[in-house]
């Protein structure tokens, strides 16, 4: 799993941290060896040797695989701002050349965290160096060369530039690597969502393909009686040719449907379909197909019912459950359905042997089926189908024998509210 922004961001803020204390750590020991300057050596190890333990348990704790919230980042930053503050606070306040390095933390706040932490860093930064103006342990000797020494330039002056020059060559360091971050991170994202989409692409076809082969189930199984019955050099008969002709032309329109369904799996340039009638549609399509089944259906719900948007692959997927159903008694199935503006509860409930023990918690997971013959795939399908639209489907133990099928479908990805 890759890092995420801000772990990527802190360990930046790290790398920062490690070149500014050991900036800081050059230029105190040239101003107390060449320049011979008094300075409170004591308060300013100890502030290194905490800058560094700080560091080191910043490292450590990378090594973790936990995400770094956004307040825990902010949270190195403003201690980064504080330790400045101390070193300025030590070193002649805010006319220290160092103090342009409170702009390193307030950059890196902007860019790498939400508005609202960034202003919170304006109002730190800014009071630190107001503070500053006022308290502080002043260094003479600086001061006293600002306009001019006997290099020709005046110590501060020198000291202001460096710092100025240092704290661009950072920001400019770090906004470059962060905005190649930013570039990288959206080429991932945008390769994800393609690969999510080829995906979903899959998926549907394997819907529609699990739909076709339970729609094939019957006609094939009409022409393999049919056939069986007809023994080697007996003529056909008017009727039964006709009978088979028609379930061959069967078989075509299915195939047909299926080819142009993978073409545009995605009704987005469909008309808007009322719930109640679309469900209505549905079944009466579904028992043209299947004429053995006797089916109980209650359809309920606001009225008027939503309107909505149906990609091809959602009604496969409940026709799916409802071949299911009619596979474990075709004698018995019910359907109900109850709606709301929000969502569309289904149970589909059959008289069947129910779900064997030993395939309890792994329904739906493909290659297992409760039928013999059964491939495992169409419950599979349709299950991942309806997570796309966040939705889900449980079997449970029917009453008095059999299984139901509840599926549950949010309906805010498909609702068309401006209709309404």
């Amino acid at each position: 799993m890759p890092p995420s922004s801000n772990a990527i961001n802190l360990r930046r803020l790290n790398g920062a941290r490690m070149i500014v204390l050991g900036a800081e750590m050059l230029m105190a020991w040239l101003v107390l060896t060449r320049l011979k300057l008094m300075l409170p050596l004591r308060p300013l190890l100890m502030l290194f040797a905490a800058v560094a333990v700080l560091a080191l348990l910043t490292a450590l704790r990378l090594r973790l695989q936990r995400a770094v919230a956004d307040g825990e980042l902010f949270l190195h930053l403003t201690l980064e701002v504080l330790a400045l503050t101390v070193l300025l606070y030590l070193t002649g306040g805010a006319s220290n050349p160092f103090a342009p390095f409170y702009l390193l933390s307030l950059t890196l706040t902007a860019i790498s965290l939400p508005g609202s932490y960034a202003w919170a860093m304006v109002a730190l930064t800014m009071s630190c160096y107001a503070l500053l103006s006022y308290f502080h342990l002043p260094l003479p000797a600086v001061h006293s060369g600002h306009g001019g020494g006997a290099v020709g330039l005046g110590l501060h002056e020198l000291g202001m530039w460096f710092g100025f020059a240092f704290s661009a060559l950072l920001i400019a360091g770090f906004g470059v690597r962060m905005g190649r971050s930013v570039r990288d991170r959206d080429h991932m994202i945008a390769a994800l969502h393609e690969q999510q989409l080829q995906q979903d692409h899959v998926l549907a076809l394997g819907t529609l393909a699990a739909g076709a082969a339970h729609e094939l189930a019957t006609p094939l199984s009409t022409l393999a009686v049919v056939l069986k019955d007809v023994e080697p050099g007996e003529a056909l008969g008017a009727q039964r040719l006709e009978l088979l002709r028609g379930q061959v032309a069967r078989c075509k329109e299915i195939l047909g449907s299926l080819a142009a369904s993978a073409g545009g799996w995605r009704a987005e340039s469909g008309s808007a379909r009322d719930l109640e009638h679309w469900l209505r549609e549905l079944l009466e399509r579904w028992r043209g197909g299947r004429p053995e089944v006797q089916l109980e259906a209650v359809l309920e719900g606001t009225r008027p019912a939503p309107r909505l948007v149906i990609e091809q692959t959602l009604e496969h997927a409940l026709l799916n459950v409802l071949n299911n159903a009619a596979d474990a008694s075709p004698q018995a199935v019910t359907v109900t359905a109850h709606w709301s503006a929000d969502e569309l509860a289904i149970e589909v409930c059959d008289r069947g042997s129910g779900v064997a023990p030993e395939l309890e918690g792994r329904i739906g997971t493909a290659g297992v089926s409760t039928k013999h013959e059964g491939m495992g795939l169409g419950l599979f399908l349709s299950l991942h189908t309806l997570a796309r639209f966040d939705g889900e489907a449980r079997l449970i133990e029917r009453q008095g024998g059999g299984t139901c099928c509840r599926v549950r479908l949010p309906l805010a990805a498909l609702r068309i509210v401006d209709e309404r």
